[in-house]
């Protein structure tokens, strides 16, 4: 699915209302109706349900879905927050229509004193602003958002909560509603995906209005969100006649004195997601540890007895994974070094590789379109010097993976993929379980494995992070977040597997 900024949906919404012969007023009816039938699942008829409307269309959706919700039986109070006198025709259409039914309550607030007094049990919705904002709240406007967020209402947004610009928000922290669920037109919002922002906006739902399909499809955008059917589309079939050659052999690189459980995770995962054949590189005390844990994998001894120095013949892989646990020391760095210079073949790069590469400054010319790098945020400053402001960041690793081109995975709760061409992909699988030693560990392996069996690194890098944060749902579900370990998400990654197969048969 694409994302949009607010000035494409903008340009979709005129292009769809001027081809397919439909009045604005009743792609807002299409609106009011995707987010009544919403409502009606997760609410019941008791309590008051408080709308908030501002003078604009976000405000003109609140106003018909009042209408709706008086019309089946909700108590509906509605509440116009008149710090402009200049509302939109459609708003002022559905004013009418909402007096004319006369079965809700409408009421100004001209000052804070107008504020009305919230019960706990009441449900309040939100629609003063919607993604067009571009400057943020003061005045009366902010006054009502901070009384909104001091309730103990559930708060529920449309299309975005009230003060949230659709992309950057970086400048602006300040007068934002807090909401519980945002009921989101058409399009999530690039700023959803920012941990930043996840106490404004809640639990998302998309709420689809039939904007013209062919618009979207030719309207260009950078962002993408990564779903089930996405995935589906990359993943291949496999043959009866197949065997383990067909799906390739890669080498993973890692481990360290102390850090044989890194070797372990990222190797056990890449032969979970369908490798060929596996030789893990590792220095030789750990070989007996993934001989013992691994009767699957074969083992290349460095010829250190402490951490990874060199490959002798890398050439002979499909692909290479290097990182987990290898450490950061002058003979590993001068054996990555000569790595990238000697292998341009599919390559993901993790860990304590990604720190050699910030340390050594000429490195990251060596990287090319065949190579993905996994950092989680910290590795990430350290390898740009991008500070923390996640919209920043995201611009960061655009520009370096365009730069560089090559693909970056920057991992989070919304792991983003970045490809050489610009575009980026947000996850929207995985949870807060996940959090946990050696996850990082397993979605190299995994995306190594991808990489062997032929996939673009473009597919690797989406398809890992899709199956990888799936896997970690499923495992979620049996045990909990608390207890959830690294292993547990390889051992769930036949299951995603079977999952998006499942939908791909559909």
């Amino acid at each position: 699915m694409k994302i949009f900024s607010s000035a494409k949906v903008k340009e979709i919404d005129s292009y769809t209302i001027k081809n397919e012969s439909i009045e604005s007023i009743d792609l807002m009816e299409r609106a009011a109706t995707g987010l009544f039938k919403w409502f009606i699942k997760h609410f019941e008829r008791h309590g008051n349900v408080m709308i908030f409307v501002g003078p604009g269309n976000n405000g003109g959706d609140g106003l018909a879905l009042a209408r709706m919700l008086a019309g089946a039986g909700y108590r509906v109070r509605v509440f116009f927050v008149a710090f402009s006198s200049k509302t939109s025709n459609d708003w002022s259409i559905n004013k009418d229509r909402l007096l004319q039914q006369d079965k809700a309550e409408y009421n100004e607030i001209s000052e804070i004193n107008d504020f009305p007094f919230i019960k706990p049990g009441d449900v309040i919705v939100d629609a003063i602003f919607g993604s067009g904002l571009s400057r943020p709240v003061e005045g009366l406007p902010a006054e009502v958002i901070s009384k909104i967020n001091e309730s103990e209402a559930k708060v529920v947004s449309i299309d975005v909560p009230s003060g949230l610009f659709g992309e950057d928000n970086t400048k602006n922290t300040e007068s934002i509603v807090r909401a519980d669920y945002t009921l989101t037109i058409q399009f999530p919002k690039v700023s959803f995906f920012f941990a930043k922002n996840q106490h404004f906006v809640g639990k998302y739902f998309i709420i689809p209005i039939g904007l013209h399909p062919a618009k979207i499809s030719t309207t260009p955008t950078d962002y993408n969100i990564i779903d089930n059917s996405f995935v589906a589309s990359i993943l291949r079939n496999r043959n009866k006649f197949d065997h383990k050659g067909h799906f390739g052999h890669g080498l993973m690189i890692a481990g360290s004195c102390g850090k044989a459980g890194a070797a372990v995770l990222a190797s056990h995962a890449a032969l979970k997601t369908g490798i060929g054949l596996l030789t893990a590189h590792v220095p030789r005390p750990i070989a007996e540890v993934i001989h013992m844990a691994l009767p699957e994998a074969m083992v290349e001894c460095d010829q250190s007895d402490i951490m990874f120095t060199e490959i002798p013949d890398p050439g002979k892989y499909d692909a290479l994974g290097i990182g987990p646990g290898i450490d950061t020391k002058a003979n590993t760095r001068k054996g990555l070094r000569d790595l990238l210079e000697k292998y341009k073949g599919p390559f993901v790069i993790d860990a304590d590789a990604l720190n050699i590469i910030s340390y050594e400054k000429d490195l990251p010319e060596l990287l090319t379109k065949e190579t993905v790098l996994t950092p989680h945020p910290g590795e990430f400053r350290r390898l740009t010097g991008t500070d923390e402001k996640e919209f920043n960041r995201l611009v960061s690793q655009q520009e370096y993976s365009k730069k560089h081109q090559c693909v970056i995975v920057l991992k989070g709760a919304h792991s983003s993929v970045s490809l050489p061409d610009g575009r980026i992909w947000f996850n929207t699988t995985g949870n807060p379980g996940m959090a946990t030693a050696g996850s990082g560990d397993v979605l190299t392996g995994m995306i190594l494995s991808l990489l062997a069996q032929g996939y673009k690194p473009s597919e690797a890098a989406i398809a890992a992070v899709y199956i990888h944060g799936l896997a970690g749902d499923i495992a979620a579900e049996k045990s909990g977040y608390e207890s959830l370990i690294a292993s547990d998400i390889i051992y769930n990654i036949g299951n995603s597997f079977k999952k998006i197969r499942q939908f791909k048969n559909k």
